[in-house]
């Protein structure tokens, strides 16, 4: 066992006004199973990559174990991964990359393969199985389920379950409960350090939040009551000094028997003790005003959203009929990679399960397909026909049909904010709003959305399919990269209004909440 101590660490990237992190300290036990949680764009990844020393940085980064990082970098993806291995890692021991393959159940022959040919999980899998293969290494895990399947988010939870001495960075609320011991979380103001998992953490943060909200509450009336009896005593000390000469003043020194030489020290002295009365209510005005501040720095304010679907006239807006997605190889022989039938009727939230790589995305594309065809017109938004999806059996989709689309892929979204709402014919203010309410900071909308992170530029493709009326919202692993905090959002945003959606989603407690009906595809 040993401690990673950080010690007033301050860090902004250059160019920047802003501090990703000022004068932070903490001390982690590289025994822990850490999961790391904050908003997108809080630094996560930049606090992993300034552990690896690829950042320079004021303060101070101590451990005794050095640091590695996944996902590595892969030089030539041409080249088998065990050729990739030599190169990255030269003294690593193939007997211990083979046995944590096997408790990855990867078949060996993933090392021998082209590092191209490998599935988005094979290939994480490869990388976790090396890493941890290595002696005296602190691992940094940066977002590993990302696009792995149902299945494969299950294997990497299990092969997690039974490791330590990392820290990982998730946004899946399964992974984070069942393989970590502490987390680790960037606040608006601090970062903290909970023993526990997502769940405990999450129920901590709740109960702080409602206690700091009724004591806020308290402070805020109680400091209106302090300004008001101030302010009534200020008048009352007006009113008697201003009576220190004349009739009235007369009148109160003779009924209370003080003699007209005095009348001026008593009223005085009254006038006097008034004032300081209301300086001990401006005191404690003070003391209420100070603790209100120290109140709510941290409270993920996690706005209510929505949106405005359309309602079709027709009960089934999709009908798929013994559909068997297909490719042409290069010799004109068919591949086929999926299989299915189904109807998404009003109001259904459909879920998409299947292997990577056996068809989902390309079903969604060809629903959108299908509809443009019977619409007779190419929707730019969707950009499906660019590559159009061949197939054989029925697709027959409600006449008329409006449909919104959130593709996996972000690397088309570049310039400004303004000119993407321009394109998609967006309102402006309404597209902003709602990118704010999901966290995405007003400094955001000075830069280009090449410069996001990744769970950024997927807050832009959902803001604007929130901004779109549509009878059927078609999302593809939309929440990708996006934080909890905002899943929970969007959770309650379709739970509430419950728009028609066709979704490929592998988070299973988003799906739990949301989806209605799951269709297992099979892959042929």
């Amino acid at each position: 066992m040993s401690l990673i101590s950080v010690n007033n660490l301050t860090f902004h990237y250059e160019g920047s006004s802003d501090n990703i992190f000022e004068d932070v300290s903490f001390q982690i036990d590289t025994n822990w199973k850490l999961g790391f949680v904050a908003r997108n764009g809080r630094g996560k990844t930049t606090f992993l990559k300034l552990l690896m020393g690829e950042y320079e940085y004021k303060g101070n980064i101590s451990c005794e174990e050095s640091f590695d990082y996944f996902p590595f970098m892969i030089k030539d993806r041409d080249k088998t991964f065990l050729e990739n291995i030599d190169e990255i890692y030269p003294d690593y021991e193939l007997w211990k990359v083979s046995k944590e393959l096997s408790l990855l159940h990867v078949e060996e022959d993933v090392l021998y393969r082209p590092f191209r040919t490998l599935s988005n999980g094979e290939q994480t899998k490869a990388m976790l199985a090396v890493l941890f293969s290595q002696e005296n290494k602190f691992l940094l895990i940066d977002e590993p389920t990302n696009h792995l399947d149902v299945k494969g988010r299950e294997n990497i939870r299990e092969y997690l379950k039974q490791k330590k001495g990392f820290i990982m960075v998730s946004h899946d609320r399964d992974i984070l409960d069942q393989c970590i011991n502490h987390i680790l979380v960037i606040n608006k103001t601090n970062i903290e350090i909970y023993k526990g998992n997502f769940s405990t953490w999450w129920e901590e943060k709740k109960k702080k939040d409602n206690w700091e909200l009724q004591e806020n509450e308290k402070l805020k009336k109680n400091i209106k009551r302090l300004e008001q009896s101030a302010r009534i005593k200020e008048e009352w000390a007006d009113n008697i000094e201003s009576r220190k000469i004349g009739k009235k003043a007369a009148e109160e020194v003779k009924r209370k028997g003080i003699s007209p030489k005095g009348r001026r020290a008593y009223i005085g002295e009254k006038t006097k003790r008034m004032q300081k009365r209301r300086k001990n209510l401006e005191h404690r005005e003070e003391k209420a005003i100070e603790e209100k501040s120290g109140l709510l720095k941290n409270l993920e304010t996690v706005e209510d959203l929505k949106l405005f679907p359309l309602k079709h006239y027709k009960d089934v807006l999709v009908h798929l009929s013994d559909v068997c997605i297909y490719y042409e190889n290069a010799d004109r022989s068919r591949k086929d990679i999926a299989m299915t039938g189904f109807k998404i009727y009003n109001g259904e939230c459909v879920v998409l399960h299947g292997k990577n790589g056996c068809g989902k995305s390309s079903i969604l594309k060809a629903v959108i397909q299908a509809a443009e065809e019977k619409a007779e017109r190419i929707n730019e938004q969707s950009m499906s026909l660019a590559d159009p999806i061949c197939y054989i059996g029925t697709i027959t989709t409600a006449g008329g049909l409006k449909i919104s689309y959130v593709p996996q892929d972000t690397s088309h979204l570049k310039g400004s904010l303004t000119d993407y709402a321009e394109k998609y014919e967006l309102n402006l203010t309404s597209f902003l709003m709602l990118l704010r309410k999901l966290d995405l900071g007003r400094e955001q909308f000075e830069k280009n959305m090449e410069d996001y992170s990744s769970g950024q530029k997927k807050k832009v493709l959902i803001a604007r399919s929130l901004c779109e009326q549509a009878h059927l919202y078609i999302w593809d692993e939309s929440l990708n990269f996006v934080d909890v905090f905002s899943k929970m959002q969007i959770e309650e945003l379709l739970i509430k209004y419950r728009p028609t959606m066709l979704l490929v989603e592998h988070d299973a407690a988003f799906v739990e909440k949301v989806g209605t009906k799951i269709i297992e595809i099979e892959s042929n």
